[in-house]
């Protein structure tokens, strides 16, 4: 019977496919289910046979490891976090972007607070 191994739920695609990868390099059967047009069903990567659950699931708890260990790294050097824009940027390069999120925000602040004000 075909056992769970990784729900791709808001799993980023380069991170599916790594997935997909190291288990066809270590030639481990699977398949793949979709969580279908509105989203009620699982998508998720199933191994065909139970014997290989536990060998799959260490290969991609140990990439999950890599994959941390690689992102933490990436964040702590100093070039890539200059690379990160803040809002002030943000502001400079889509000033119209961030007018409409200040609109919205306070639309929805007006509207949660509007029925606590008494208005004369």
């Amino acid at each position: 019977m075909a056992e769970l191994i990784f729900n791709l739920k808001d799993v980023p695609e380069e991170e599916a496919n790594d997935i997909r990868d190291l288990l066809d390099t270590n030639q481990i059967e699977f398949y793949e289910t979709s969580a279908g047009r509105w989203k009620i069903s699982v998508a998720a990567i199933w191994v065909t046979h139970n014997e290989d659950y536990i060998k799959s699931r260490q290969l991609i708890n140990e990439y999950q490891h890599n994959l941390i260990a690689r992102r933490q790294a990436e964040r702590a050097d100093p070039e890539n976090r200059a690379n990160i824009p803040d809002w002030k940027e943000h502001l400079r390069n889509n000033p119209i972007v961030v007018l409409l999120y200040i609109v919205a925000i306070a639309v929805v602040i007006a509207l949660s607070i509007l029925p606590f004000i008494r208005l004369s």
